[in-house]
């Protein structure tokens, strides 16, 4: 069983960074997808960045261009480096990775291993 901790969240004022970064237990991140998303109460779980092996990104209009997944691979750890952050971006912020696909996918359902998830609140 894969395990993925995610850690780095915490309270920020509009316009600041934060860095999360998300653990796997072991090799999990290697020629596979791996994403970030999130969550905000009363909402769906929506995808905010997307990196497959080869270097191929996905952000939403939501994060793109603030926003940057990155990987590093021999410590099994993913980041997302988040800048400009805004109030809408206040939510529980989750890791995953799929398992046996390096092709990442805008469905939540073909994610196989999430983490537990940090919280982020953005607010002045």
């Amino acid at each position: 069983q894969v395990e993925l901790s995610e850690s780095g969240g915490g309270s920020v004022q509009p316009g600041g960074s934060l860095r999360l970064s998300c653990v796997a237990s072991k090799e999990t991140y290697s020629n596979k997808c791996m994403g970030w998303f999130r969550q905000a109460p009363g909402k769906e779980r929506e995808e905010v960045a997307s990196l497959e092996r080869i270097g191929r990104t996905y952000y939403p209009d939501s994060t793109k261009g603030r926003f940057t997944i990155s990987a590093d691979y021999p410590k099994n750890t993913l980041y997302l480096q988040m800048n400009n952050l805004k109030p809408e971006d206040t939510a529980m912020y989750f890791c995953a990775a799929r398992r046996d696909y390096a092709i990442c996918s805008r469905s939540l359902g073909a994610y196989d291993y999430w983490g537990q998830g940090t919280q982020v609140t953005v607010s002045a």
